[in-house]
């Protein structure tokens, strides 16, 4: 996933959410920014912040 679209997509969540999530430091690890682009492993992701990884709806 690519982007605070990519986290809001991914957290079924609005853009400032997503964004918050991003700043809160939960999913920091699942998070690699290069300058501008930031990508993000959506599976780790949803296990830092406590989302069961097993299907998704």
């Amino acid at each position: 996933m690519y982007g605070i679209l990519g986290i809001a997509k991914l957290f079924g969540c609005s853009l400032p959410t997503a964004n918050r999530i991003k700043k809160s430091g939960k999913i920091d690890k699942a998070i690699t920014q290069i300058g501008r682009k930031i990508i993000v492993d959506a599976e780790l992701a949803l296990e830092l912040a406590g989302k069961k990884t097993g299907g998704r709806k």
